[in-house]
């Protein structure tokens, strides 16, 4: 799947790493979306994660980044919107697999416990894969709820 556009959001804890990664996906060709912080004062992780959710929810080429100090916040927030996988990472094995087996259009990953170069190469993994559907298709079918 060609992806044409990203969208990135986090909290305080997610600041600089967001810049980081941010300005690196830039780099990259990608057309990013920031939805915020934009400080490093103290914020609700849900004031981004929200805005993120119905972005990628509603736009089938769009994959997001969502940032906070473990991912545990923002990724079940994000999880709360129809249309969005959203899956924690801190190993690219991991982001590559939420992609291929889950479609996932989410990566959400732990500030707190990642380097900065871990995080690029997550995210490289995680926007490098995609939906190998098959078998994984009829489960990932089951998760939304009715």
């Amino acid at each position: 799947m060609k992806i044409s556009k990203a969208v990135i959001g986090g909290d305080h804890a997610g600041y600089d790493l967001k810049k980081s990664i941010k300005d690196y996906m830039e780099t990259k060709g990608i057309d990013v979306l920031d939805v915020g912080t934009h400080s490093k004062d103290s914020t609700d992780y849900p004031d981004y994660a929200h805005p993120l959710a119905v972005e990628v929810g509603s736009n089938e080429n769009t994959l997001g980044i969502l940032i906070c100090g473990s991912a545990n916040g923002v990724c079940m927030t994000a999880n709360k919107h129809t249309y969005v996988r959203a899956a924690i990472a801190w190993e690219t094995e991991i982001a590559s697999l939420a992609r291929q087996h889950n479609n996932a259009n989410v990566v959400c990953l732990p500030a707190r416990f990642i380097t900065e170069e871990l995080a690029k190469d997550i995210v490289d993994a995680f926007f490098d894969t995609d939906f190998e559907g098959g078998r994984h298709e009829r489960r990932v079918n089951k998760i939304t709820l009715s």
